[in-house]
């Protein structure tokens, strides 16, 4: 793997030899936490239906998710400081599985908030396994590099995502009695009696449980290869390094400081896009089990695009490039929110491909002229911005559950919050472009 990019002369490998075999590794976790984040986004118009939740208070399905972020990113690099990345990802895993495997006492329970303690603790696993992975694939090469190293090993994650969609659409939404249908395209569920709807409930809840009890079998296989395996020591390790001093850095830096809120709100975005595709196509008379197709076409097009904006980079600034992927984003949203029906869908499918660049390469500029010492806390609050993504989809379901305003589905008015998200990505790549330039400059 090398990049045709020159730096002084010599020809920069994109992954050293010597680190080939954990770069495998490590990418591996990026699927890992794509498989969670998507096959729970349907989840949350599934657990709307089955337990009769408002869409606001089904999307505290994403609150508990992304909350969990919040909660334990900032610990996760606090403890990886102190010992190393490989126990930040052994102890991340021992979250994940753990968080997994509370799905089944959470099903036995029928109880809506189990399934959120469960889902915030296996995302306490998902800060530890981000904050780690992503430092450690910066590191694991030159820093020239380093962006496209992140785009490469981000590339994976989309495809753990698909993983999550096609189980979601395959095996558990076309399994759920509650989201049965009469001739008129009217979900059946809520006119049934109470003895109908306990067994359909206990039915379907176990039909949601059973992919993250299998996914926290994979997790477990996983943890003990990564125990079994010797990892480089990449990170500052037997320094002692001032957890306030560090603070200090980061904040007096302008780019990380602005990627940070850059961050937030395009996490915020991509979680709102995806988790309410399924709302926006059940608006036109489309099922569960079919809008859901609709998010895997989605997510086919953020693939695609991920590896070709990893090749793009090769030629055109990154900061610039992220500039133009906001703004194809935003024109797509417009869509979504201007055109009814079929064509609005498609729009709002069509975001995917923008959106495809804007995590790791926020995330790589953001840290571009961090301080090695610092980068593992800086990596912390990029981490912990996908609380973005805990904060503004209950906002979305409010809009939602408004379902008109000044004559138009709430669903498609709701989609504005996403084109204010991608304006603010489209300023700080923007800014980001014409401050390298002035830096280059001299």
């Amino acid at each position: 793997m090398e990049n045709n990019l020159q730096n002084g002369g010599i020809r920069q490998k994109l992954v050293e030899k010597k680190y080939l075999k954990t770069f495998i590794l490590i990418t591996s976790l990026f699927a890992l936490w794509g498989f969670a984040n998507d096959i729970t986004n349907p989840m949350v118009a599934a657990f709307q239906t089955v337990m009769e939740l408002s869409a606001t208070k089904a999307s505290m399905v994403q609150f508990a998710f992304y909350g969990g972020y919040a909660t334990m990113a900032v610990p996760a690099a606090l403890f990886i400081r102190k010992y190393s990345y490989k126990s930040g990802i052994v102890l991340g895993l021992s979250l994940y599985a753990t968080g997994a495997f509370l799905f089944i006492p959470a099903a036995a329970y029928q109880e809506f908030t189990f399934f959120c303690l469960s889902l915030y603790i296996l995302t306490f696993g998902l800060a530890f396994l981000e904050t780690t992975a992503n430092p450690f694939i910066l590191s694991l090469g030159s820093k020239e590099t380093s962006t496209r190293r992140l785009n490469l090993a981000q590339s994976f994650n989309p495809m753990g995502s698909i993983i999550g969609m096609s189980v979601a659409s395959f095996i558990v939404l076309p399994q759920l009695i509650s989201d049965r249908r009469n001739a008129a395209g009217e979900i059946i569920f809520p006119s049934l009696s109470d003895a109908e709807k306990a067994g359909i409930r206990l039915h379907d809840l176990a039909i949601i449980r059973d992919p993250y009890v299998a996914i926290g079998l994979v997790v477990v296989a996983l943890l003990v290869i990564i125990i079994l395996t010797k990892m480089p020591q990449t990170n500052i390790q037997g320094e002692k390094i001032s957890n306030a001093q560090t603070l200090k850095n980061l904040v007096s830096n302008k780019i990380y400081r602005e990627g940070v809120i850059t961050q937030m709100f395009y996490v915020a975005a991509q979680i709102m896009v995806w988790t309410f595709i399924i709302q926006y196509a059940d608006n036109i008379g489309i099922n569960k089990a079919t809008a859901q197709m609709y998010n895997i076409a989605a997510m086919a097009m953020f693939i695609t695009g991920r590896f070709i904006s990893t090749f793009l980079m090769k030629y055109v600034n990154s900061s610039l490039l992220l500039a133009c992927f906001a703004i194809g984003a935003g024109c797509a949203s417009l869509g979504a929110i201007l055109i009814e029906g079929i064509v609005g869908l498609y729009c709002l499918v069509c975001i995917s491909i923008f959106m495809s660049l804007m995590f790791p390469t926020i995330y790589g500029i953001a840290l571009e002229n961090v301080d090695s010492k610092d980068t593992t806390l800086g990596a912390a609050f990029l981490v912990m911005a996908i609380v973005g993504g805990a904060l503004m989809p209950p906002l979305q379901g409010m809009i939602i559950d408004r379902k008109e305003i000044a004559g138009m589905a709430a669903v498609n008015v709701s989609f504005v919050l996403p084109l204010i998200c991608f304006v603010i990505v489209m300023i700080y790549g923007l800014r980001t472009y014409f401050f390298r330039k002035k830096l280059a400059a001299g």
